[in-house]
């Protein structure tokens, strides 16, 4: 199997699985996994495809360099994927795999004032020191510029970006890896939403610990690999088109 073609099915299980999640918004928001060693080269989702339908075959090779994005006629790609994601491959080398969602508990968190991610259990001491935040809402990536803008603010030390009022952007060096980060990042996030709504007041997890845990997951051995490698079962044996 080429490169290409286990990206095209790692992806199609990244967007189906976060149908199944609840952290896609229909045939909003978009997944990109880059194909080429300068990252210009990458996969994405068309248009008005339902994350829940995706199929390996659907995702669109866009080709920043070339002509029309290298894309054939009556093939369509957002704008602000294009602007987005383009730029982040580009100006993130680490960011192989993109993942912008507006997935809620963390979209909840996105929306408030000065909000810090807390460490407050051990799927949060999972980010510790890893998150940027962009706290001005400028709207849509209709621009260059705005994709431009964003992928200096994730920089090269950050995998998660929060977006003022808007949702988050999750990068990794592969497929596996960005997934299971946005899924850990929703579970952290749904129980911050949680706890804060007791009213009582917050058990923080001291940062020295939080380093320290966080260092533990990011050399845990193979996890981010297991998890995608189980999902892929779990749609073979339920949803066995998306190979197609």
């Amino acid at each position: 199997m080429t490169i290409e073609q286990q990206a095209r099915l790692d992806l199609a299980v990244a967007f189906r699985s976060a149908a199944r999640l609840n952290m896609h918004e229909a045939v909003a928001n978009h997944f990109s996994v880059a194909v080429s060693g300068d990252g210009q080269k990458f996969l994405i989702n068309p248009a008005g495809r339902h994350f829940s339908r995706m199929r390996a075959s659907d995702l669109l090779l866009v080709e920043m360099n070339a002509k029309d994005f290298g894309i054939s006629a009556g093939q369509i790609v957002d704008p602000t994927a294009i602007n987005l994601h383009g730029q982040i491959h580009k100006l993130v080398p680490d960011a192989r795999c993109v993942l912008h969602t507006h997935m809620p508990y963390t979209t909840v968190l996105a929306c408030l004032q000065d909000f810090e991610f807390l460490m407050l259990d051990q799927n949060a001491c999972r980010f510790y020191n890893r998150i940027a935040y962009d706290r001005d809402y400028a709207g849509m990536a209709l621009e260059v510029s705005e994709g431009e803008r964003v992928a200096k603010l994730l920089g090269r030390s950050r995998s998660v970006l929060f977006l003022a009022n808007h949702g988050v952007i999750v990068v990794g060096k592969s497929v596996a890896e960005a997934f299971d980060e946005l899924y850990y990042l929703e579970k952290a996030s749904q129980l911050q939403v949680l706890a804060m709504s007791t009213r009582h007041e917050l058990e923080l997890i001291p940062n020295e610990t939080a380093a320290m845990v966080c260092k533990q997951w990011l050399e845990y051995p193979n996890a981010a690999e297991y998890h995608l490698a189980a999902l892929t079962e779990i749609l073979d044996q339920e949803s066995r088109d998306f190979r197609n």
